[in-house]
């Protein structure tokens, strides 16, 4: 447990705050990991918003709670951390000097500055913070992506944010690496011997990482229309999972360690530009389609536009040109109103180098190891066997299954309280550093460019398919196939 904290959440009546970040600390507090004396300080820009927040955050956990996880009792005791306060951050008034008063002159009292807005008034919120002396030498930044539309635009941000924050202050998030099997990634690979030596272009054959939704464009039309999936989802999302997976193992498990090692990974990613953007990329636009079991409208009619080249799928074959990963294909794959709502790394070993069993016994399936992070989170290895049902030899495909909610009964995953608890302890391990953000962005930037100068349109697919057609030629041309989740 920490020492206590204040925890300053600005747009606390926001949909990340109250579908989130509220939830993430009832959950906290339930499991006894908030010190008595924390404070939480959602800021709302009406006084009307502020009076009725307690209202509002109630009715927030009912929603979006696990099943059974609210109760009247927990909640009374929950709500006494509440304290909401009005302020509009771009004007630096009275309403800063209450805030000021109410976390008061403690200098070593830890404060977590939680900016859930839009990048925009990033620098306005940090430089009237420091206006009214609100930055402490235990005070800390937590920003949330989108971190800029480019490499330029994220520099800018980043540095608005450094004039007034050190770099060891601010926390940039990416819920992903809260997650446990993230955490688990790290140690199925480094501690275990018998993945040590079958983590490289000698062993493995090719690694997928997939991110789907089922979702459309939740509210976000204007924001999705200007980013589109390769910056939503690709340049932090999908390249921070592969960096775990891709980085050789740090001296240690310190922030600064492994801040170096997925650096070297974003720094040995081989160029998309010019025409290897067309050969190694795919984009996608749905259309109207079924959804389970729900109809649902095309992209279009959502944004309610006639026209957009705005991609909703994008999947890109990536390679890491050094030693471990020479001649191994990186899938990378995500997009909205997909068939089923799932996280996933594919860890795709080579066949066997020779088959000792005749044609008879079956096909020798090559082993496979998939890392599931949502809705479940479990770690499934693929092994081949025999039958034990039969006398003959019969060989088939078994699963080892490790389904962390199976094995812990009291398992339940939040990446967001893992994160805060982290940020208010200091430890800036599963955050990302502003040489990460500016790697990742030199080498998303060339694809995006490629695209607006070739005017490169999405393909069209349904709504409730698994992507264009062309996503699977991607991975055809290469004698491979997606592992769709079940």
């Amino acid at each position: 447990m920490v020492n206590p904290f204040d925890v300053v959440l600005f747009g606390g009546r926001g949909d990340l705050a109250l579908r989130k970040l509220i939830p993430a600390l009832y959950r906290a507090n339930m499991e006894g990991s908030l010190a008595e004396g924390c404070r939480i300080l959602p800021v709302c820009r009406r006084r009307e918003d502020a009076d009725l927040y307690l209202e509002t955050a109630q009715t927030a956990l009912q929603t979006h709670l696990r099943a059974g996880e609210y109760s009247d009792s927990v909640w009374r005791e929950f709500s006494q951390l509440l304290h909401s306060v009005v302020l509009d951050i771009a004007v630096p008034d009275a309403h800063w000097d209450q805030l000021a008063d109410i976390l008061g002159a403690e200098g070593d009292r830890v404060r977590i500055f939680y900016l859930a807005v839009p990048p925009a008034v990033f620098g306005p919120c940090c430089e009237n913070l420091s206006l009214k002396g609100l930055i402490s030498e235990q005070s800390r930044v937590v920003v949330e992506k989108p971190l800029g539309y480019n490499a330029q635009t994220s520099d800018e941000i980043n540095g608005k944010i450094a004039s007034h924050f050190p770099e060891a202050h601010i926390f940039r998030i990416d819920h992903y690496l809260g997650k446990e099997t993230v955490q688990n990634l790290l140690a199925l690979r480094f501690s275990n011997v018998l993945f040590e030596h079958l983590w490289d272009a000698q062993t493995i054959d090719h690694i997928q990482i997939s991110i789907s939704e089922t979702v459309g464009l939740e509210g976000r039309a204007g924001f999705y229309d200007a980013t589109g999936a390769l910056r939503d989802m690709v340049q932090n999302h999908l390249l921070q999972l592969l960096c775990l997976i891709a980085m050789e193992s740090p001296n240690s498990m310190t922030a600064k360690n492994i801040r170096a090692e997925k650096i070297k990974v974003l720094e040995a990613l081989r160029p998309l530009v010019g025409e290897t953007v067309d050969n190694n990329t795919v984009r996608g636009q749905y259309v109207a389609g079924g959804v389970g079991e729900e109809l649902v409208l095309g992209y279009l009619e959502e944004l309610q536009a006639a026209s957009s080249g705005t991609e909703t799928f994008v999947a890109i074959r990536a390679h890491i040109d050094n030693w471990r990963w020479a001649g191994v294909p990186f899938y990378l794959r995500t997009g909205k109103r997909m068939e089923k709502r799932c996280a996933e790394i594919v860890i795709q070993y080579k066949k066997v180098s020779h088959r000792v069993y005749p044609q008879s016994a079956g096909e020798v399936i090559p082993n496979r190891l998939v890392i599931r992070l949502q809705p479940e989170e479990s770690i499934k290895l693929v092994l081949m066997a025999k039958k034990m049902d039969s006398l003959s030899m019969e060989l088939q495909p078994v699963e080892l299954n490790l389904t962390l909610s199976d094995t812990y009964d009291s398992f339940r995953s939040d990446a967001y309280k893992r994160l805060m608890l982290d940020a208010a302890a200091n430890n800036s391990a599963l955050f990302i550093h502003r040489e990460e953000v500016a790697a990742a962005w030199a080498w998303i930037d060339p694809i995006v460019e490629h695209w607006r100068e070739t005017q490169n349109q999405p393909q069209l697919y349904r709504a409730g398919s698994w992507g264009p057609d062309s996503s699977d030629v991607l991975l055809e041309q290469d004698g491979r196939h997606w592992f769709n989740a079940k």
